[in-house]
């Protein structure tokens, strides 16, 4: 049997964001767990103990609303919550309180980079359950995790590549944090993803027999595993095999995706309303107070700093939200290129990444460095020393010219004072020779004599004007 080639992938990926509240979904104790001892975070409405009923977390709402304005999604004022049967050890009530007939977000959608569209189905607010950890012989579970606060969004099957695949999840986060919904810290699963996966023929009218990967926390994750995926199906199909409709695990060693179980379907979890928790019901006005506070979203900054900077830098930047408001606060266009061309070549560099994780510096500090920088009282070289002190824990709190002063990078741009360094050094006799070239048309040398300036001056001196004082003086 001869292999075809022209299969077409269709894509669609449910993301579950945990909401950072400070407290649970259902239960009044601590909703973030990083580094915290294993069920340390739970209470008896966690584990499930008898007449132990759940009581709905307000801030969880507001939050789910936040998301869904981020995602241009219709907020339904109406929603309540379902039972999902299934049952897991790291679930100690056999079901979780999920909402699957009446979800608190509608349709919307993710505009990307690329320009392309996806679809949001809807979005759904539910608890988390806990975790397993798989031992020789053993597990453990930790319900620390259980009852944590998901808000479950869910793409309609609108992309058709890894890479389409890993631009959405991206956007996706950059939405969710820029909204202020969640922490977004990947490594402790903050966001998750589950990527549903088909193929079929060019120019067919049914979608192939998907499988749906689980748990993945990277967006090269994402990627890496719908590139695997894609070509798995593509040889089975091409061996006149079926796809079997089923979970997988992603191994990010080897690069492959393994069978888990057999694919669940709605039935199989007998859905019934959830009897303790009565609906929600919003009002237009408590929406519009949230839509008040919301900051501007990537795709506007796109706009608006695209009219400045560079695409390319824009999408550097946009990986952190605090250093882009901050650009935006500047409002003059040659300070923000200044500051983002730093920001983007000298903190984005490997041994300087981690700078971004402590306070950024102030708006005041940011105009003034490049208020000195534009009236030549900083190089661009002292511009970048200064600019890094400002994350020094020492010296951040310091206005922008005590920390040049301190450096002792403050441009000499005193015309008598250079032109006695000028003098100083043309009298010197290393300096003989190039000074005769230069008057003989070998211009290039002047390049040198402004080195001995700068080394005379201990780097003080601003080199266009001793450019300038020596091109008078040599004539």
């Amino acid at each position: 049997m001869s292999e075809k080639t022209n299969y077409i992938p269709t894509i669609g990926i449910e993301c579950h964001v945990q909401l950072k509240t400070q407290t649970k979904l259902f239960s009044e104790v601590d909703n973030d767990a990083r580094g915290k001892e294993a069920n340390t975070c739970i209470s008896p409405v966690d584990y499930a103990l008898p007449g132990m009923l759940p009581r709905l977390n307000e801030q969880g709402i507001k939050l789910s609303i936040r998301a869904g304005l981020a995602l241009n999604a219709k907020i339904n004022l109406y929603s309540r919550f379902d039972r999902k049967h299934y049952f897991y050890p790291d679930l100690p009530k056999g079901y979780q309180i999920t909402q699957m007939y009446h979800p608190i977000i509608g349709e919307g959608y993710i505009e990307l980079p690329s320009g392309k569209t996806v679809r949001i189905e809807h979005a759904h607010l539910e608890e988390d359950a806990g975790k397993s950890s798989h031992e020789a012989g053993y597990s453990l579970i930790d319900l620390n995790r259980a009852g944590t606060p998901l808000v479950e969004i869910v793409s309609m099957p609108d992309m058709h590549s890894a890479e389409e695949a890993r631009e959405y999840v991206k956007e996706l986060w950059r939405v969710m944090t820029y909204a202020d919904v969640t922490h977004g810290d990947l490594y402790n699963g903050n966001m998750r993803f589950d990527v549903n996966i088909s193929v079929a023929e060019a120019g067919s009218d049914t979608l192939g027999t998907r499988t749906e990967i689980k748990n993945l926390n990277s967006f090269r994750s994402v990627e890496r595993a719908v590139e695997y995926e894609v070509q798995r199906q593509i040889k089975l199909l091409n061996k006149g095999e079926t796809i079997t409709q089923e979970t997988r695990g992603w191994n990010d060693a080897t690069g492959e995706t393994t069978s888990q179980r057999s694919k669940e379907v709605a039935a199989d979890y007998r859905y019934m309303p959830e009897p303790d928790l009565p609906p929600i019901q919003l009002t237009e006005e408590t929406v519009d107070q949230e839509q008040q506070t919301m900051r501007p979203m990537p795709g506007w900054y796109r706009t608006e700093l695209g009219k400045i900077l560079g695409k390319d830098i824009i999408e550097v930047l946009l990986d952190y939200p605090p250093l882009v408001s901050k650009l935006a606060e500047l409002k003059d266009d040659t300070a923000i290129k200044k500051i983002a061309n730093l920001f983007s070549s000298v903190l984005l560099a490997e041994e300087n990444a981690s700078l971004l994780n402590d306070e950024l510096p102030s708006v005041t500090q940011l105009s003034n460095l490049v208020e000195m920088n534009t009236n030549s009282e900083l190089s661009s070289t002292g511009m970048k020393e200064v600019f890094l002190k400002f994350f020094d824990p020492e010296m951040h709190y310091k206005d922008t010219r005590t920390i040049a002063k301190e450096l002792g990078v403050i441009q000499e741009n005193n015309l008598g004072e250079l032109e006695k360094i000028v003098d100083a050094v043309l009298t010197k006799p290393e300096t003989q020779k190039a000074q005769e070239d230069y008057k003989n048309g070998q211009e290039k040398v002047l390049g040198f004599l402004v080195g001995q300036v700068m080394k005379e001056s201990r780097g003080k001196a601003n080199p266009s004007t001793v450019s300038e004082i020596l091109k008078q003086k040599l004539q």
